[in-house]
C-alpha cells in the first residue's frame, strides 16, 4: 500500500471526489472546490492510499496541539470488510501515536436506515482502540458521538474549539472569484 498526499494543486482524481462524495451524506460534505481551498489555508494531512493504481480509501486529519481530529476516513464500498479499512486505520494510528486521536461519527444507537453500518462502524473503532467520550452532538437531525484513542478525555467545550477554529479558518479563506 503506497500513500500519496492530496493538496490543493494536486487534488487527485476524479475517483478520489468521487468516494469523497459517495461516502458520506450530503450534509456531512464540503463542497469539493471548497475543502480544496481548506486543504490549502489549514494544516490538514488529506493523504490518499493505493495498491498499485487502484484507489483503497483517503483519510483526512486535523493535527491539533492538543489532539488530532479524524475528520474524513472512506473507503470505496466494494472493498469494506475486507480489511483495507483496518490497514489504513492501523497505518493513520501509528502515524498519529504520538498524541491523542478524536473522530466524529453518526450515532450507533439513533435509529435510522442504516443503524447495522453504524454499529458495524463504531464496534471498528472499539476494536481498534478508540472508546466513547459521552460527548455527542447533532447536526442537520444526525447524531454524532465522538470517540477518542489516547490519554484524557474530550469536553464539549474541547468540541467547541475545534468548530471555532474550523469556522475562523473558513471564514477567513480566501473566496475563489
Amino acid at each position: 500500500m503506497t500513500e500519496r498526499p492530496i493538496t490543493a494543486t494536486n487534488d487527485g482524481n476524479d475517483k478520489v471526489r468521487h468516494l469523497y462524495e459517495i461516502a458520506f451524506p450530503e450534509e456531512e460534505q464540503i463542497p469539493w472546490d471548497d475543502l480544496m481551498h481548506l486543504v490549502d489555508a489549514m494544516p490538514l494531512d488529506f493523504t490518499c492510499y493505493y495498491e498499485d493504481d487502484k484507489l483503497l480509501g483517503f483519510t483526512i486529519v486535523f493535527p491539533r496541539k492538543s489532539f488530532n481530529w479524524f475528520w474524513y476516513f472512506a473507503v470505496p464500498e466494494e472493498l469494506r470488510g475486507k480489511g483495507v479499512g483496518q490497514k489504513i486505520l492501523s497505518r493513520l494510528i501509528e502515524k498519529y501515536k504520538e498524541c491523542t486521536n478524536i473522530l466524529d461519527m453518526e450515532s450507533p444507537e439513533q435509529v435510522c436506515d442504516n443503524q447495522a453500518v453504524r454499529r458495524r462502524r463504531h464496534g471498528f473503532y472499539l476494536r481498534n482502540g478508540f472508546r466513547d467520550t459521552g460527548v455527542g452532538r447533532s447536526f442537520k437531525g444526525v447524531d454524532y458521538t465522538i470517540m477518542i484513542m489516547g490519554e484524557g478525555s474530550f469536553t464539549m467545550k474541547d468540541y467547541d474549539d475545534i468548530i471555532a477554529e474550523l469556522r475562523s479558518f473558513w471564514d477567513n479563506m480566501p473566496k475563489p472569484e
